[in-house]
């Protein structure tokens, strides 16, 4: 057990794109183009209050099946949006890395900007952002068993720390803090390993209209929980609780 501070690590499942835009009876593309605010602001805010890794889930591996048009749309929304903001990134010490991409997947000239930004920004220490895009924690999963099985790894000698060192960026710590926004109560394959033990919240806010008040909301109901890792509470804090 260990009482909570800032979260080192903190991930965002940014829902309700689509929502946001249907009730105001507008089309989903005006819902993927608002949310870039959200993210601006959730990364400043992260960077703010002493976050040290944020991860933010922009993109699935089940995403690919939604209508081609949406599809292209968001390639080219992510595409400016790293061109926008990459000088602001580097200049504020945050490294970017990118989880799960699949470059024969998207557009070329998104894999280059992607490219530039991580090298970009390689140096930085100030905080780790980490944008999952093409991005499924099942194949995660898949791949890093793949790799221990070509390097002939002796089943004896998996243990759980063996294992994560052949997930994608291995130096990446645990998840301390999920938010997921709009409500929706749901993993939706997002880093599945990283999240065993974290903490999770739901606001009803829908992601385009999230910002950094509500990310600082987050971090408060997170300082005032107790993680236990599958233990108990001490006594005290039993007591505590009961006042």
């Amino acid at each position: 057990m260990s009482s909570v501070g800032v979260p080192r690590h903190v991930a965002c499942v940014m829902d309700g794109n689509g929502r946001w835009a249907a009730l105001r009876s507008r089309p989903r593309t005006d819902g993927h183009r608002a949310a870039e605010a959200a993210v601006i602001d959730v990364i400043e805010a992260a960077r703010g209050a002493g976050v040290q890794w944020l991860s933010l889930y922009a993109f699935s591996t089940e995403n690919w099946s939604r209508p081609g048009g949406e599809v292209d749309f968001l390639m080219r929304l992510v595409r400016g949006t790293l061109r926008r903001h990459a000088p602001v990134l580097h200049a504020r010490g945050i490294r970017c890395r990118f989880l799960g991409v699949a470059y024969p997947r998207i557009p070329p000239g998104l894999a280059r900007d992607i490219a530039d930004l991580m090298e970009l920004t390689g140096g930085n220490r100030r905080m780790t952002l980490t944008v999952a895009f093409d991005h499924g924690g099942r194949r995660d999963i898949v791949e890093a068993a793949r790799s221990l099985i070509r390097g002939r790894v002796r089943a004896e000698d998996v243990t759980e720390a063996s294992f994560a060192r052949y997930l994608p960026y291995p130096d990446t710590p645990d998840v301390d803090l999920v938010i997921r926004t709009s409500g929706e109560q749901r993993i939706s394959n997002f880093m599945l390993w990283q999240v065993a033990y974290a903490e999770w919240i739901f606001p009803s806010v829908l992601w385009p209209d999230f910002r950094a008040a509500h990310f600082w909301e987050c971090l408060d109901t997170y300082r005032r929980r107790q993680r236990r890792f599958g233990g108990v509470p001490a006594p005290a804090a039993l007591e505590r609780g009961h006042r």
